[in-house]
């Protein structure tokens, strides 16, 4: 995993983005910010006294997040369903968590939500069962929840050594719905993020999830199963995110905070050499990622990108090909393109080809890569 050296502080601004699918099925917007925090850079890439300084900026009050919530939504009884934000904002899951009744399982990079933490006290004080990991590599951003969570009845531990960084984001509900998502649960941050929440109802999907969350819970070695759609790291990411892109025939478009893994970026510039219009709209901060980019475009890749130090941040990660044809699917997931994320970390993503959930991807980068910044 590559750590990042320059910070990205955000702030939204840009106009509304219309969501064509979320959990409830309701339309949702981005919202603009005047005066948004300090973003940080959630993969697990940063260096550690720059990751700590710069983008970690002390977290909301206590209480404070409550205060701001949206109104409760009911999930989608759909197999899978996307929620986009930030226009969503975190009410969905805070609402998932509210209605648990007998487990709740939380995989997590960064956890500094105070809104979570109270909701995941409550839910254990009600009765259920409730097991976190936290990135042990993250300690400092991760000790204040880890605390609260142990004094409040909540079974947390660190994550395993055997990972460079544990760098999931799933909820599992019941052991009903898993919530993979591309988002930390960092609230200072959910209104500055292009991020993506996924639910996921498949039984196959959520058993292995299981199954894989209790051992990692454990520190045992585990070789995490696929269920209908899931793409693990270390195991198998990197090759079923290239099998997407090396699939692609007419169209790919990408969104990546990171653009750090040389085997991504060969299979990039072959689709556009074979004559798919392959697009990127990803995070370019210093200009760490010029020479990248460069490459990219000399091979005929579309490039826009983000990197003011007070504008809107590509953080979530996603790969769309061939939107509008039957041969269509997408990854989503968070998995960056870094070596370390695709072969050192744990991750956890999953492949789609639910057509609602395509178009509302689609649309969304369309608006982003249109008002990002072009490569010249």
């Amino acid at each position: 995993m590559q750590r990042r050296v320059s910070p990205a502080p955000l702030r939204l601004a840009a106009a509304a983005v219309v969501a064509a699918l979320v959990l409830t099925g309701c339309k949702l917007q981005v919202t603009t910010a005047s005066s948004p925090p300090a973003h940080h850079k959630a993969a697990a890439h940063h260096k550690a006294a720059h990751h700590i300084a710069v983008h970690h900026k002390a977290v909301h009050p206590k209480g404070a997040h409550h205060a701001q919530r949206k109104a409760p939504v009911r999930p989608s009884a759909a197999a899978l369903a996307l929620i986009s934000e930030p226009g969503a904002g975190f009410a969905p899951l805070y609402r998932l968590i509210g209605a648990a009744r007998h487990t709740i399982d939380v995989t997590m990079y960064e956890f500094a939500d105070s809104s979570a933490e109270r909701d995941l006290a409550t839910a254990a004080r009600r009765g259920v069962s409730v097991h976190v990991i936290l990135d042990r590599r993250e300690r400092s951003r991760n000790t204040g929840a880890y605390d609260y969570l142990r004094a409040h009845r909540v079974a947390v531990t660190w994550s395993s050594s055997s990972f460079e960084y544990t760098h999931q984001k799933t909820v599992v509900i019941d052991r009903s719905m898993a919530v993979i998502m591309t988002a930390n649960l960092t609230s200072e941050y959910y209104s500055t993020s292009r991020d993506f929440l996924v639910t996921d109802r498949n039984s196959g999907d959520i058993a292995a999830i299981t199954r894989v969350f209790g051992a990692d819970y454990a520190h045992r070695p585990v070789t995490p199963g696929d269920g209908r759609d899931l793409v693990w790291s270390p195991t198998d990411s990197q090759r079923q995110m290239l099998a997407v892109i090396d699939g692609a025939r007419e169209t790919l478009r990408i969104y990546s905070e990171e653009m750090a893994d040389t085997t991504v970026d060969a299979a990039l510039m072959a689709a556009a050499r074979r004559g798919v219009r392959v697009q990127v709209c990803g995070e370019n901060a210093g200009g760490e990622y010029d020479s990248v980019f460069a490459r990219l475009a000399r091979a005929g890749v579309r490039i826009s990108y983000f990197s003011s130090q007070t504008g809107f941040y590509i953080h979530g990660k996603a790969i769309e090909a061939d939107f509008g044809t039957p041969r269509a699917r997408a990854f989503v997931g968070s998995e960056n393109f870094s070596s370390t994320s695709l072969n050192r970390n744990r991750e956890l993503g999953l492949l789609i080809s639910a057509r609602p959930i395509l178009a509302s991807l689609a649309k969304t980068f369309a608006a982003d890569f249109a008002r990002g910044k072009p490569w010249a």
